[in-house]
């Protein structure tokens, strides 16, 4: 999931930010920043799973539920409810998947 939003933010930004003027400076650099961090993201995910390490996927799983906090603030902040939604559906999953990693200790 992550390397595909990666990809769509890189190639077709305007399909994941429609309120953002893309043509104002600097917008391009943020951007770019955010698709690397999506794609590492994701690349940790696919690697972590493939390796089936445990330590890893629940470092990227904590990663993830403190991402998903963030955007759960934001959200309150900007008044979008369907970005808190996300964000809450988003850390109930992750904190699910960490309980379920780590309970097979």
């Amino acid at each position: 999931m992550e390397l595909g939003v990666s990809f769509s933010i890189c190639f077709s930004p305007e399909s994941v930010l429609e309120t953002v003027d893309l043509n104002a400076k600097g917008v391009d650099y943020l951007i770019y920043m955010w698709a690397a961090r999506q794609f590492a993201l994701g690349f940790i995910f696919a690697f972590a799973t493939l390796k089936k390490s445990i330590p890893m996927l629940t470092i990227a799983y904590i990663f993830f539920l403190v991402m998903f906090v963030g955007d759960f603030f934001i959200g309150i902040s900007q008044k979008d409810i369907a970005l808190i939604i996300s964000a809450l559906v988003m850390c109930i999953i992750s904190s699910a998947l960490l309980f379920a990693i780590n309970r097979r200790k």
